[in-house]
């Protein structure tokens, strides 16, 4: 029980840090691709000599993507406590894909900032790697059991 507790209150939490990027004005979230993108030129990396003034997008779009590849994960991880693994993975895509939608349209009453379709499709697509990922780890331990079975019984 304590358990599935500390599970959802994972995901709460997450929820409320996304929300919380969110809720920052657009100077702000600037600032922060910014220092982004000066650790990764201290480290020998870069963008923007290799994307120019698209660097900024790239970072702020893949941190969109890491964020909700990770709300997805921790979904999936509280959703199976009660939930069949198709079913658990099926309801973390869904629920990632409106809390996406929930926070576009969130950000267009935040100055500077604006809710875009297309950022939802992004978010969409991180949850959808690790949607992916869980499914391949999933079939590959299915055909694992099948094997051992074969093995076994030899």
């Amino acid at each position: 029980m304590k358990k599935r507790i500390f599970k959802w209150i994972l995901v709460i939490a997450f929820m409320v840090l996304i929300f919380m990027f969110s809720n920052e004005v657009a100077v702000e979230s600037d600032e922060k691709s910014k220092f982004v993108i000066n650790i990764l030129n201290m480290l020998g990396i870069d963008l923007n000599s290799a994307f120019g003034n698209l660097a900024d997008f790239l970072v702020r779009k893949a941190a969109h993507f890491t964020e909700y590849f990770l709300l997805f994960l921790l979904l999936y991880n509280a959703l199976a406590e009660d939930f069949s693994v198709k079913a658990a993975i099926n309801l973390a895509i869904l629920f990632v894909f409106l809390y996406a939608c929930t926070d576009e349209y969130h950000q267009l009453f935040i100055e500077g900032r604006s809710g875009k379709f297309r950022d939802v499709l992004i978010d969409t697509s991180g949850g959808f790697l690790c949607y992916i990922i869980i499914a391949l780890k999933n079939k590959k331990k299915k055909k694992n059991k099948k094997d051992n079975i074969w093995t076994y019984s030899m």
